[in-house]
């Protein structure tokens, strides 16, 4: 069987020529079964081995070439467009072009960057994205379920749809599809319609247009509304509705400290009570607000302690309660503001 394919036959008795046997060397084609008949190599292939590869744009007459198994793997996944490739294991793409799908179940991709490309699905179960990066890169679908995006760096990556239940830390991109989200942390911009976030944190949420539908959270920090209005249910109160209670609701009672001149902060203390260890005068309040009611209960100490006050607080007749003496012993005192003066009513001789 001839295993050689000059392209040149003979008839017999013809003479051989010296053209003839240069036709025969520049025109030899080797026949598959030269190859497949040889014995297979046992020794692993190495990147840096090489091989003699036949450059197509030289011709049929063109000399075999050498080249590293390396850079013919790189020059192949450089150049070549695959519709369906269908990979596993441990990845690392330096470029790609157009991937239809790409299904990842245990393997690790270490670099994904596409400047112009689609990926219309990806999927990875347990995998791991270290950098994803894209310029005006769209997934239709990125469903990863326990997988991890460590960085995701976008300025119009757009994923308009898929679940993800991982971690996303990303400074810009919009995500406008479904977020399944226990521990992750959200730090860019985030529009969705239909989107859901369990328990994860969002370092800023800023919507101008969009709607919240419904916003359950432990809030820890504040929640700012610029415009618009906010609805709550009757679970709540609100500043300019009225409403009635089904539970007491009171102001939490402090204590002022008794001294020559007695200081008495309102905002952290509206309702505050005073046990008089010696004479005092109430010096002039501060955080008066217009409107506003505050209580005061003094209680005798130990003697006949007097109290004094400054000409901010008014009385009835401008005449100002005599405390009640007798150890233990209390007076109460309950003031409505203007947000100037402190006008008061004195009811006294509680025992103790």
């Amino acid at each position: 069987m001839a295993k050689f394919n000059t392209g040149v036959s003979f008839t017999d008795g013809n003479t051989v020529t010296g053209a003839d046997l240069n036709n025969i060397t520049s025109q030899l084609n080797i026949k598959a079964g030269v190859i497949s008949e040889q014995t297979a190599m046992s020794a692993t292939v190495s990147t840096a081995d090489q091989l003699l590869i036949a450059d197509t744009d030289n011709g049929d007459s063109g000399a075999a070439n050498r080249v590293t198994i390396q850079k013919l793997l790189n020059d192949t996944l450089t150049n070549g467009t695959y519709t369906n490739a269908q990979l596993s294991g441990n990845l690392s793409v330096a470029q790609l072009s157009t991937l239809g799908t790409l299904n990842n179940t245990s393997g690790t991709i270490g670099i994904l960057n596409s400047t112009t490309g689609t990926i219309a699905g990806l999927r990875s179960t347990t995998g791991t994205i270290t950098t994803l990066t894209a310029g005006t890169t769209t997934s239709t679908a990125a469903n990863i379920t326990n997988g991890t995006v460590q960085t995701l760096t976008a300025s119009t990556a757009d994923i308009t749809s898929g679940t993800y239940s991982g971690v996303i830390n990303s400074s810009t991109g919009t995500y406008s599809g479904l977020i399944n989200s226990s521990t992750g942390t959200y730090s860019g911009t985030v529009n969705s319609s239909l989107g859901t976030i369990g328990t994860g944190t969002i370092g800023t949420l800023n919507s101008t247009t969009g709607t919240i539908t419904n916003l359950t959270t432990t809030l820890t920090g504040d929640l700012t509304i610029s415009t618009g209005s906010a609805t709550v249910g009757t679970r709540v109160a609100v500043v300019d509705t009225a409403q009635e209670y089904t539970a007491t609701h009171n102001f939490n009672a402090t204590t002022l400290t008794s001294g020559a001149s007695i200081a008495w902060a309102l905002p952290s203390n509206q309702v505050s009570r005073l046990v008089l260890s010696t004479n005092g005068t109430m010096a002039d309040p501060t955080g008066k607000v217009d409107g506003a009611t505050y209580m005061l209960i003094v209680t005798q100490g130990t003697g006949s302690n007097t109290l004094s006050w400054n000409a901010t607080y008014k009385f009835p007749g401008a005449i100002t309660p005599t405390l009640t003496t007798g150890s233990g012993v209390s007076d109460i005192f309950t003031f409505v503001s203007n947000g100037t003066s402190m006008f008061g009513v004195a009811s006294q001789n509680y025992a103790a």
